[in-house]
């Protein structure tokens, strides 16, 4: 009976979370810095903020540097002050978007739906997961005299910076040549389309933004398709409407 005491102590003292991983998962919440942000986008002051809080803007301050852990009391007396449940602190922040996209891990692809394309792109964007908008690096040939430019047409907008050469610029009614350190932003939901003006090739800094259909009432899901690159064509059924 006696040997099993220190081998219970033992398996006790290991099924407990020592004081060293309790503080790190506190400081992981960033809940003193999740105040501060709070306090300052509403332009207050920790006298105020006290004043709200019946606490002290000392203790205010000392909690947003992390040197003292709130009670669940005082938590959920600043989270009413700004409208927030007491789940703000806790939840995950979300992580900041950064991506470097090498140039030469980029993929050169022809403008797609055609025989004879009329420009070369690459994605500036395609590491990125669910991105609002596309950036491309497109580089436009001269266009033999037989070939005319094809128009298409996509949701959202585009903007178009000019690096190299010249590009002619076809949208609706209207046209624009368009020289190095020009610059264009239009509705890309309007028939468009591009050439080449010059006798070399022209560089061109393309990026299309998304602006999502206007909801429809619909009773089943169906299926988003695949982003509209430059130049190809959007899918469209036999009605025009959901399928």
């Amino acid at each position: 009976m006696t040997e099993l005491a220190p081998v219970r102590s033992e398996e006790t003292q290991k099924s407990q979370v020592d004081n060293e991983t309790t503080e790190r998962f506190i400081a992981e919440k960033h809940i003193g810095e999740r105040i501060k942000r709070l306090r300052l986008k509403k332009s207050m002051g920790l006298v105020e903020l006290g004043r709200h809080t019946g606490l002290s803007a000392s203790f205010l301050s000392q909690l947003e540097t992390g040197r003292v852990v709130p009670t669940l009391r005082n938590l959920a007396r600043i989270a009413m002050v700004f409208s927030k449940d007491l789940s703000y602190f806790f939840e995950s922040e979300p992580q900041a978007m950064f991506r470097v996209h090498r140039r030469k891990e980029r993929v050169r692809l022809p403008q797609t739906g055609v025989d004879e394309p009329t420009y070369f792109f690459e994605s500036l964007g395609y590491m990125v997961p669910d991105r609002h908008m596309d950036p491309y690096f497109a580089e436009f040939i001269p266009l033999d005299k037989n070939l005319e430019p094809r128009a298409h047409m996509h949701p959202g907008f585009e903007f178009l910076y000019i690096l190299e050469g010249e590009l002619e610029l076809h949208h609706g009614e209207q046209h624009a040549t368009l020289e190095p350190g020009d610059a264009v932003y239009f509705d890309a939901s309007t028939p468009h389309s591009y050439v080449c003006a010059g006798k070399k090739p022209a560089d061109v800094l393309i990026v299309t933004m998304h602006q999502p259909p206007p909801a429809q009432p619909v009773t089943l899901l169906r299926q988003s398709g695949p982003r509209a690159l430059p130049g190809s064509p959007t899918p469209r059924t036999a009605s025009g409407g959901t399928r």
